[in-house]
């Protein structure tokens, strides 16, 4: 498997079609919005409204469940890792898929304030990404059982089947880091110390699956605002196919990726295929936008801190260079 990734006709090969499939939806979306214009132009405001703030507060719940995983001495604040997120968001419109990671890490390390290693940077984004699949694990279940077709549905099968495998990775990887023959490695002496524990990756869970709940919630809000068709387990669908698509190693981009994917979800579903990529496309630049606003916010709240606690120093460091 190694030697076929690493292989240049594959990778060109591969990164092609999926060009070829972006480029498609690149042409029909740009069709639908020259003929019909933005999709959430006639939409429902109030539920757009609500949509934008379930995003935004699914940022919050993703940081908190991120920072369980690390120490108690070596945890990073939340506003790092949703600052983290939120870049990771905004970077995937144009990073090619997975490398949205490190670019996770290098906001975490060099967000002010954080002393976390990079080392127990990485492995808890290792541990973060197990823990989404366990989350959408219920959620692909409910889009199997309601899939129109059965390709669709032993796709969504699949992915709740990894997720019941990343659960039982997750519980066995502190057993295991504390083996005798893992110890006997450097690596594994470091790991033993970094690796979570089980109630922590337990509270990690909860504030993950509340997340990607609210997250559900808010697409489900986009279609009722679009007026296209209503129903939680589409919801769910177009969640999961798009969040299953981001895990593909080798991708054009993480956020096109995914706009694709959901587009494909929605017209297998039977919706039409200029409304799907429409809305698709639409809610990938909202998940995009309210991305940028975490960072906005949080960077603003960072500078009117250090503002405020230059203010309040200055008088005393002035008498003493007097």
């Amino acid at each position: 498997m190694r030697r076929v990734l690493t292989n240049r006709k594959v990778q060109v090969i591969f990164n092609g079609g999926l060009a070829a499939v972006l480029l498609v939806v690149a042409v029909v979306g740009g069709r639908k919005f020259a003929h019909s214009g933005f999709p959430l132009r006639h939409a429902d405001p109030l539920l757009v409204s609500g949509a934008i703030l379930l995003f935004l507060v699914a940022y919050a719940f993703k940081a908190w469940g991120w920072q369980r995983l690390f120490a108690a001495d070596d945890r990073p604040g939340a506003a790092s890792l949703a600052f983290a997120g939120g870049a990771a968001c905004v970077g995937g419109i144009a990073l090619p898929g997975r490398l949205d990671d490190a670019l996770r890490i290098a906001c975490v390390k060099r967000f002010p304030g954080v002393r976390t290693g990079l080392g127990a940077v990485a492995l808890s984004l290792v541990v973060l990404g197990l823990l989404d699949n366990v989350a959408l694990a219920p959620f692909s279940a409910v889009a199997a059982v309601h899939a129109h077709s059965w390709t669709v549905r032993v796709g969504f099968a699949v992915v709740a089947g990894a997720g019941i495998l990343a659960a039982l990775l997750v519980a066995s990887l502190p057993r295991l880091a504390g083996r005798s023959f893992v110890m006997r490695f450097r690596i594994g002496r470091w790991l033993a110390g970094h690796t979570h524990s089980n109630r922590r990756a337990i509270a990690a869970l909860v504030f993950i699956s509340v997340s990607w709940t609210l997250r559900a919630t808010a697409v489900f809000l986009l279609l009722d605002a679009l007026s296209m068709r209503t129903s939680f387990p589409l919801a769910l669908a177009f969640l999961c196919a798009s969040a299953a698509s981001a895990a593909l190693p080798i991708a054009p981009a993480g956020a096109a990726t995914q706009a694709g994917a959901g587009s494909a979800i929605l017209i297998a579903s039977g919706v039409h295929a200029g409304d799907a990529i429409a809305f698709a496309v639409s809610a990938q630049l909202l998940v995009v936008g309210t991305g940028a606003v975490v960072m906005l916010v949080l960077a603003g709240w960072h500078l009117a801190t250090r503002g405020r606690a230059a203010v309040r120093l200055s008088p005393a460091v002035l008498p003493a260079r007097a």
